[in-house]
């Protein structure tokens, strides 16, 4: 396709010139269906559309139609698709290193993103393991923990979502994922109620945290003592989902005084989506490891592990053989273009323009849908927001109309009951007051069908 970078593309309205999934995207669906898993991608008649170029809030299928996306591609997006200067990064990078050998022979971009990452961490000295996902971090958080303490069991809380790697689904709570592999998951995890205020009135903060004492005294059902508790400071797929005001620092303080290290899974919440650059700083969480993805490439994979320096220190110094480390660990491109993605967190002020976005999305969202019908919770931290509604599969029914309208978002929720909303940054005024006008309309329709 031609380079529309004249068209306003990236800040346009959506345009949906004929309605999706079009002959081009049912084509490639069936060419995808002869070569890839029937587990992988979900189709059905109105699901999915194939993409063909991005840039800011914009995509562009292969039928032509415009839409906004409202999801920042599983919250990638944090300053738009096709940032330019993460574009130059990747490609002056691409120019001199395309690849190397992040565990024998490392790379400068290597060296910087490390230093820059460590600096921004929460504690006055850190340290660092790059990774490709959000999963590989989630990994090596939970090795970092293990080689800490020397206690192997883990507390995580229902509702939590880290990855479906082995070691990360084992902290996954929702069946859905876990049940095809339960003989193969570590069986030293407890779980304990993640606080849900909207759910749960006011006593849901006393009770989780009471969870949280039972189980950090009687352990996980093998018998491992526990030496690390894992929590999103927001969950994520969960649907959104906030905690009551003090239960972190209140989960902070326990586990303190348990001694059991604490783990924040930032890879959705951290680098500017909720508001701050980690969202830790906004709940009262005091995390010893942090894990931090998605964002942080700007669209390229990369991901990372940052951890307080004598929690990190406890691992082994290599001699030759690295027991945690990967091929493409410390990637070139990947770290250019983080560098470039850091570079414009700070200088664009990212994200304070994530929290000033959020506050509006809310505030239109709340008082539209404050009397409508199947709405349960409007809430949100930032570029971070979740409509919950009445109903299994309902938040699925408004995915599904609103890709028609040319607006892409994603349901959430372990029954597709909440649309979740995260948007980039550098979302327009007016492709947020379009996006909310609709959404606020197909939720009535939904509600009322």
């Amino acid at each position: 396709m031609n380079d529309r970078s004249d068209d306003g593309f990236g800040a346009l309205l959506p345009e949906v010139r004929v309605q999706p999934p079009a002959d081009a995207s049912r084509a490639m669906v069936e060419r995808l269906r002869a070569v890839e898993s029937r587990n992988i991608t979900y189709v059905d008649d109105g699901w999915p559309v194939f993409w063909q170029e991005a840039r800011g809030a914009n995509v562009r299928d292969v039928d032509g139609n415009v839409y906004v996306d409202l999801s920042s591609a599983f919250g990638v997006a944090l300053l738009g698709h096709n940032n330019p200067a993460v574009v130059s990064a990747v490609r002056e990078q691409s120019g001199t290193l395309m690849h190397g050998m992040g565990d024998v022979h490392p790379s400068g971009p290597k060296l910087e993103l490390l230093e820059r990452l460590c600096a921004l961490a929460p504690w006055g000295q850190a340290r660092a393991v790059l990774a490709t996902t959000g999963s590989e971090a989630v990994e090596v958080a939970l090795k970092t923990a293990q080689v800490a303490t020397g206690r192997p069991g883990l507390l995580a809380f229902t509702g939590g979502y880290h990855g479906l790697t082995l070691g990360a689904l084992a902290v996954t709570e929702r069946e859905h994922f876990r049940a095809p592999f339960t003989g193969r998951l570590y069986g030293g995890v407890a779980f304990a109620a993640f606080p849900d205020l909207a759910l749960d009135g006011e006593g849901a903060a006393d009770m989780a945290l009471t969870e949280v004492r039972v189980a950090l005294e009687n352990g996980p059902p093998n018998g491992d003592a526990i030496g690390a508790v894992i929590v999103e400071p927001v969950q994520g797929r969960a649907g959104a989902r906030i905690a009551p005001d003090g239960f972190m620092a209140s989960l902070s303080q326990i586990a303190s005084e348990s001694g059991v290290l604490v783990i924040a899974d930032e890879v959705l919440t951290g680098l500017g989506r909720c508001g701050a650059m980690f969202a830790s700083q906004l709940v009262g969480l005091e995390p010893d490891i942090v894990c931090v993805g998605k964002a942080l490439g700007g669209g390229v994979p990369i991901s990372a592990c940052l951890a307080r320096r004598e929690v990190m220190d406890a691992w082994p110094e290599s001699r030759g053989e690295a027991i945690h480390t990967s091929t493409f660990l410390g990637h070139p491109l990947a770290c250019a273009a983080a560098l470039a993605f850091l570079n414009i967190l700070e200088s664009e002020h990212i994200a304070d323009r994530a929290r000033a976005l959020g506050a509006r999305l809310l505030e239109v969202l709340r008082g539209e849908l404050a009397s409508a019908q199947g709405v349960i919770d409007v809430r949100g931290l930032g570029a971070l927001i979740g409509i919950e509604l009445v109903g299994e599969g309902q938040a699925v029914r408004v995915a599904e109309a609103a890709l028609r309208e040319g607006l892409i978002l994603l349901p959430a929720g372990d029954r597709g009951q909440v649309i979740e909303l995260t948007p980039p940054a550098t979302l327009s005024d007016l492709q947020a007051e379009h996006a909310c006008r609709v959404l606020v309309r197909l939720i009535q329709e939904v509600a009322q069908g």
